[in-house]
């Protein structure tokens, strides 16, 4: 029996939330000028928008937990007052985006707004920046925001787990309710100015990522991308969360998925294949995903600095805060600089540790080197942070106590808020920034720096050196800049000791090499800024997106388990009227059945053939106009004793390496070599990776050798089998042989030999006989039939069938294949047989008399 809060999640994730504090809803955005009409329940209930599709352009709808607005009450306490924040980079972005798109933005404020004013700040915000409030209730505010977001998700995407209920917080199902009600809302406020066959919706970060799901349900064309800014665990850590599955494929609705580095995408991607089953492809430089006839992409680029915003706050640096005083100030000495938010994970205290070290090791800088740690406000809570500023606060009193000097302190700490042109000052005069947080999504801190040491011409920071420009950096290999900072000292910031070592050739390397590594990286981050950024996923998701409307696409399944199948638009179910209909009107019949998951459920314990399918092949088989054939990977020696009964059945086993046209003749070898001492040389090679690869076999059939690796850990399977295709590929260069993977496979088999072979070699039989076929009926359910599929398509214009001939090829299962037909199940394809065993007719018509020798 379900809990009662499950069948309420169930409820929320099928959109039955009956949304708190329920108001007037927001019209439409629309791009063109027109009658704006109000939005009932029922249409925004409707797959598709009222709004006119000749839209002139694009637009995009920015989606974020916060909207990139400040607000503050107005000083008469009447009403409020609102201004672009021009840090956020959601606003930022639009310099990346093309000029003529119009970008909308939906997110929640940083203040609490009263009911009764929330429509009027609402129309504000839409009328003066195209910004669309989500107003969250404050009982799920707080547990979506500060519990399931910060007490759960965030912790555990930093690699922190929750071993006690008082260390990381245990998972707590009515948080995760809170964090699904909360998407809810936002899914709302963007249906609400959403026009679906014109908008892009970019949706950023961890807080909303079941989105998608709530969106694709509505909308099954919508084109949507997704861009994580924090860390994405290894699939070790990511499996502890009780509710993984749901977030990933909820993650999959969209059409792109973004990441900072290679790193946490190859995590996403191994999670969606251990705990999903599904494997990525990459194609040209593309990362895809094949997701039920979907190719959901993976972007990697690590987002950039706005370059006009910092070089305007250097200027602004000159007037309001003189670089000259800082210089004052820290005259003869050598500045390294740590700026960090204050949290767990930024590795404050290790840095001190390291400055302490130091200082230790390297005594001719005492009185000389200061680090000057500027800590910015604690946007969290709670003992683990209280513990953490404690030791910060310890370590800055010891080593000052130890290591000061009248007029002289080794550690400057700042803890109050910090201007950004205050920033830019320390940055200009600092010779070396240290970056030593533990997990950290991105951090732009390096990049900002960076730019700031490059100044800015005609300003007094730039004056500083006419010459050559230097800086240089120690960084944490745990932060997601460090893969693109290739002249950063990395260092593993647990490594208190080589972490001071890092520090002290930082700020001891000769001035040409810091200049040197100074221009690399300015050259990097001045080209790869946010609109490069921004630009980039844009373009990608546009790719992405670009058959969107061209595929025939439906949603299936409940709550988060919800997904959009996409397939061809000529790709239909196939209608037993229709073909028995052509059935009986044919003269001259090919049957081609595949046996495992096509007449044969995959499941099944038992392989051998039902008396309800032997009936039904014997009764297509009695039918003197019928070729009927099995074609199975098997070995014919299995399939010949089941298939006994059915003395006019044709068999291909081992897909087609042996052929048997009925009960009474030979087994038939089509295989152009009858050597196999290729086995004595494959053989050896699959064994030894049998032996490495724990819950691997190998088998053995008369033509070929399988190894199988579907119950071998998937990663490591996988690997091993990339690796042997390489070793077999080589070992067997000179050999008449193929070497292929598959599902869980590798295969290694004589040349021209495959299931499109054997329909070839029928159909041309056939025709030499006078009986050209003019009905094919072809059904399988896997990779090996697909070749099948494709023979039979291009069967007619190569002459072997001709134009008129009635051709079903038909998968099993919804899901991309070369057929242009699928039946849903190994049921209604034995009912399909049914069908047209009922409609055979045993006695020989006088054509077939005729032709008869």
């Amino acid at each position: 029996m379900m809990s009662r809060s499950y069948t309420n999640l169930l409820d929320l994730a099928s959109g039955n939330f009956p949304l708190m504090g329920q108001r007037k809803r927001l019209p439409r955005v629309m791009t063109v000028p027109g009658v704006i009409s109000e939005l009932d329940d029922d249409q925004a209930n409707s797959v598709t928008s009222d709004v006119p599709s000749s839209i002139v352009q694009d637009r995009v709808i920015i989606v974020a937990n916060q909207l990139p607005v400040k607000a503050k009450r107005r000083p008469d306490n009447k009403g409020w007052s609102f201004s672009w924040d021009e840090d956020s980079l959601l606003l930022q972005l639009k310099d990346g985006l093309p000029d003529d798109m119009e970008v909308l933005y939906v997110g929640s404020l940083r203040v609490d707004v009263d009911s009764n004013e929330q429509d009027d700040v609402s129309q504000v915000l839409l009328d003066r920046f195209k910004c669309v409030p989500a107003f969250l209730p404050q009982d799920i505010l707080s547990k979506f925001y500060h519990g399931f977001c910060k007490q759960q998700l965030w912790p555990l995407f930093h690699y922190m787990l929750p071993f006690s209920a008082n260390h990381g917080g245990r998972f707590d199902r009515s948080l995760w309710e809170a964090y699904v009600s909360a998407n809810k809302i936002f899914s709302q406020r963007v249906i609400e100015v959403l026009n679906p066959e014109d908008d892009y919706v970019w949706i950023h970060d961890y807080h909303l990522m079941v989105l998608p799901t709530f969106l694709r349900r509505r909308f099954n064309r919508l084109r949507m991308g997704f861009f994580l800014h924090s860390p994405f665990p290894s699939s070790e850590i990511y499996r502890t969360l009780p509710v993984r599955e749901e977030i990933l494929k909820a993650l999959l609705n969209s059409d792109l998925i973004g990441f900072h580095t290679f790193d946490y995408a190859r995590h996403f991607l191994s999670c969606c294949s251990r705990m999903l089953g599904l494997e990525y492809q990459s194609k040209r430089g593309y990362i895809g995903l094949e997701y039920y006839g979907r190719t959901v992409g993976i972007k990697i680029m690590p987002v950039g600095v706005h370059m006009g915003q910092i070089e305007s706050v250097l200027r602004f640096a000159d007037k309001e805060w003189r670089v000259g005083e800082l210089k004052q100030q820290f005259e003869g000495k050598t500045v390294l600089l740590g700026v960090d938010d204050m949290d767990i994970f930024k590795g404050v205290n290790l840095k001190l540790l390291a400055m302490e070290q130091m200082l230790t090791q390297h005594p001719k800088w005492q009185g000389r080197a200061v680090l000057v740690q500027i800590a910015n406000p604690a946007r969290g809570s709670g003992r683990d942070l209280e513990v953490i500023q404690a030791e910060i606060q310890a370590s800055c009193k010891r080593i000052n106590e130890n290591f000061g000097q009248p007029g002289y302190e080794p550690i400057v700490f700042i803890d109050r808020p910090v201007s950004l042109s205050e920033k830019a000052a320390f940055y200009t005069i600092a010779e070396c920034v240290v970056v030593t947080a533990v997990r950290d999504g991105m951090n732009l801190i390096p990049y900002e720096y960076i730019v700031s040491r490059q100044g800015v011409s005609g300003s007094e920071s730039g004056s500083e050196s006419i010459g050559p420009k230097k800086s240089m950096l120690v960084v944490s290999e745990f932060i997601g800049c460090s893969p693109s900072l290739s002249g950063a000292i990395r260092v593993n910031p647990w490594n208190v000791e080589a972490t001071a070592e890092a520090m002290n050739e930082a700020i001891s390397m000769a001035d040409a090499e810091k200049q040197l590594r100074h221009e690399k990286h300015y050259r990097y981050v001045s080209t790869h800024d946010v609109a490069y950024w921004s630009k980039s996923f844009f373009q990608d998701m546009e790719r992405s997106c670009k058959d969107h409307f061209r595929r025939w696409c439906w949603g299936i399944g409940l709550s988060f388990g919800f997904r959009v199948v996409a397939l061809d638009p000529n790709f239909r179910k196939l209608s037993i009227d229709s073909i028995v209909s052509a059935y009986s009107r044919a003269k001259n019949r090919a049957i081609l059945l595949d046996y495992d998951g096509t007449v044969m459920p995959q499941t099944s314990i038992n392989k051998t053939p039902s008396e309800d399918v032997i009936l039904i092949l014997n009764t297509l088989c009695s039918d003197p106009r019928n070729t009927v054939f099995v074609v199975s990977g098997r070995g014919r020696d299995s399939l010949g004793k089941w298939f006994s009964p059915c003395n006019r059945l044709g068999i291909a086993a081992e897909h087609g390496y042996f052929l048997r046209w009925s009960v009474n003749e030979e087994w038939e070898i089509c295989g152009q070599s009858n050597d196999f001492g290729w086995i004595q040389m494959a053989e050896p090679v699959m064994k030894l990776y049998t032996e490495a690869t724990d819950g691997s076999y190998i088998e053995a059939k008369e033509s070929a050798l399988v190894w199988h690796h579907q119950d071998a850990d998937p990663g490591f399977g996988s690997s091993q089998a990339k690796e042997m295709l390489d070793h077999l590929e080589s070992v067997l260069a000179n050999e008449p042989v193929a070497v292929k993977s598959g599902q869980f496979i590798v295969e290694v088999k004589p040349q021209g030999i495959s299931k499109g072979v054997v329909a070839e070699k029928i159909f041309t039989s056939m025709a030499e006989r006078g009986r050209q076929a003019d009905f094919v009926l072809c059904v399988g359910d896997d990779r090996s039939d697909e070749h099948m599929f494709e023979i039979i398509g291009n069967a007619v214009s190569s002459g072997i069938l001709s134009s008129n001939t009635s051709v079903f090829a038909c998968t099993v299962g919804q899901k991309p294949s070369k057929a242009k037909y699928y039946l849903d199940d190994t049921t209604e394809v034995i009912n399909m047989l049914d069908a047209l065993a009922d409609a055979s007719d045993p006695s020989p018509s006088p054509e077939l008399e005729a032709s008869s020798p």
